[in-house]
């Protein structure tokens, strides 16, 4: 599923549960400084919690096992009743259990350890999250980008060329946290969330609690945000996020008393003054700070450093935290190394892959193709695509992407020559790849019968920077982010939502609203418009038969089409006033099948 339509199932869910309403209402109340003390309740609600289960649910991690080994479908048999009370007291006096601890590997060679929390903690954790957000996300600052809604490394690429190229500030203070998950302090962070308004004692006795989670084969975390957790980014945003109006209270949101209209004339008002210019572009724990001369970013780097060991408690790395001078050297940045450079009368945004992504890239593709040379099978070359395709929806955001990725092709390219026996040189026949790289015809490799996507063949995609009212919590942000649904389907939503199989599993309640949606309130069979009354789920292959609550085995149909499948002699009787052309009978006679019927 792409990013896009990731928010838009986000927010339908939201609206499914009847939140959207009081997360919208947390935000106001959040930007009017309001203090909430009655977090819990919402928290605890049967509404979000079901929320809560519905979005891990469909996460990749949700088949991940903690220390308990669970997963989701540990907890899909449960009624509705049973999971709310069930979590509900589990709330109540929580207790998390033990974290289960494993390792990544970083891209400079060392390891990143993880935390994955046991599936129940992940729900609460969710919960929490849930709630949480709407209040952060209108205290924080507009010009951070890592790990909150609708933002993306894109935009965070996006605010660094606008610095460069429409401020003109050519000056980066490099600044690199030593090992910012696992330092955060505790006590400082449970401070930081109070000074934003989030006052509930119990919420954050819970939080509290999360922090100091026991780590397996470790102990008791004194420090630290482990990484893995759900909630662990929204917390490490609240750390950073002081550092953020630190610094835009620097110059930024300082009064002036030059006259001025709009944002862009504030800032050519204060230049006038002997202010010291700093703006900050930060994704998590990355964040660079541009000023406009030398003298300015040695006094900013100076202070920076002091003020993240003095109010954070965090350390910088000293040999990776300098000042660079674009238009003479580069600066690197979510895996894009930035340079100025001259065009016409002043000077742009020039940005490259770094050499160590250009190399990594280069070896990860090198690996799928020493395993197609092994295993010459399709799934092995779909895979290959998926990585390169991957790869040029990253960093096409480079000025100087395609530049970059003849270099990956001719470091791969003689690792490509092992396969010489095992591809052919052509033109395309997939209409996938036509569809993608069009452009790019000529003598391509086809191997298994799929044609590979071409390395060299990605173009640099702009991203404009981020429009500051989009927003998960107004409606005004949503209608930015996606069409609304159409009301006949939002009034079925609405309508299962208040009623409810309380006979039938939590799994077969939420998937049954996702595939009316996805059916777009009408029936499998004919196409006709669903209505209240005249819509039955049903299960593809009957739970007596071995039939799940999958997503897949569900369908919406008419009343009178599930008679159509149950009934096991269909007279002419039967069949009038019933329209079925040759594709809707098809169907019908596949779902009979399944319950054993013959078909009609």
């Amino acid at each position: 599923m792409d990013t896009k339509a990731k928010k838009r199932k986000q927010l339908r869910n939201n609206e499914y549960y009847d939140m959207q309403e009081v997360y919208d209402q947390l935000y106001a109340n959040a930007g009017n400084n309001a203090k909430f003390t009655h977090l819990m309740q919402i928290v605890m609600s049967a509404e979000n919690i079901k929320l809560a289960y519905r979005n891990i649910k469909k996460n990749k991690g949700s088949d991940t096992r903690g220390t308990d080994g669970k997963t989701i479908r540990d907890y899909e048999s449960m009624n509705e009743e049973e999971m709310i009370a069930y979590f509900q007291s589990k709330m109540m006096n929580y207790n998390p259990k033990s974290v289960r601890r494993v390792e990544i590997p970083k891209p400079n060679g060392k390891m990143r350890p993880l935390g994955i929390p046991c599936m129940e903690d992940r729900i609460i954790q969710q919960c929490l999250k849930q709630v949480l957000e709407p209040i952060c996300e209108a205290k924080f600052y507009k010009h951070s980008y890592g790990f909150r809604p609708n933002r993306s490394t894109r935009h965070a690429v996006a605010r660094y060329a606008y610095l460069v190229n429409i401020m003109r500030l050519y000056y980066v203070v490099d600044v690199d946290i030593k090992g910012f998950f696992d330092n955060v302090n505790h006590a400082k962070l449970m401070k930081q969330l109070w000074a934003i308004g989030i006052r509930d004692k119990c919420v954050l006795s819970v939080i509290g609690k999360m922090l100091k989670s026991e780590i397996e084969g470790i102990g008791i975390a004194e420090k630290g945000v482990p990484q893995g957790g759900i909630i662990s980014p929204l917390l490490a945003n609240v750390v950073l996020n002081e550092l953020d109006w630190w610094v835009a209270g620097q110059w930024e949101h300082l009064p002036t008393k030059h006259e001025y209209k709009g944002t862009n004339h504030k800032y050519t008002a204060i230049r006038k003054t002997a202010l010291k210019e700093m703006h900050i572009v930060r994704y998590a724990d990355d964040f660079k700070i541009f000023c406009s001369n030398p003298k300015t970013a040695e006094k900013v780097l100076t202070a920076t450093k002091m003020w993240l060991k003095e109010r954070l408690g965090l350390e910088v790395s000293e040999e990776k935290t300098k000042i660079t001078y674009l238009k003479k050297n580069s600066s690197e940045f979510l895996g894009i190394k930035f340079k100025a450079v001259p065009k016409g009368r002043k000077y742009i945004a020039r940005s490259h892959m770094t050499d160590k992504n250009i190399n990594k890239v280069a070896e990860n593709i090198k690996k799928q193709i020493k395993a197609i040379q092994h295993h010459t099978v399709k799934n092995e070359v779909v895979k290959l695509n998926s990585i390169i395709l991957g790869v040029h929806n990253y960093y096409s955001m480079a000025t100087m992407c395609n530049i970059d990725f003849h270099r990956v092709y001719f470091l791969v390219k003689p690792t490509m020559n092992r396969l010489k026996k095992n591809y052919t040189r052509g033109h395309p026949t997939n209409a996938i790849y036509l569809k993608l790289y069009g452009n790019y015809t000529t003598n391509i490799y086809n191997i298994a019968g799929i044609d590979v996507f071409p390395l060299y063949g990605v173009v640099l995609k702009k991203t404009l920077s981020f429009k500051q009212e989009i927003c998960n919590y107004t409606k005004e942000g949503r209608n930015l982010i996606h069409s609304k649904l159409n009301n006949g389907l939002q009034v079925l939503i609405e309508y299962l939502m208040e009623n409810r199989d309380e006979a039938e599993t939590v799994k077969f309640n939420d998937n049954r609203i996702s595939k009316l949606a996805g059916q777009n309130g009408k029936s499998f069979i004919s196409g006709m418009k669903l209505e209240i009354g005249n819509m039955v789920c049903c299960r593809k292959q009957p739970k007596n038969k071995g039939g799940t609550d999958d997503y897949d085995n569900l369908v919406w149909i008419t009343v009178k089409e599930q008679e159509l499948i149950t009934k096991v002699e269909i007279s002419e009787k039967d069949l009038v006033g019933v329209e079925l052309d040759d594709k809707a009978k098809k169907k019908l006679n596949s779902l009979r099948l399944l319950v054993e019927n013959l078909p009609i």
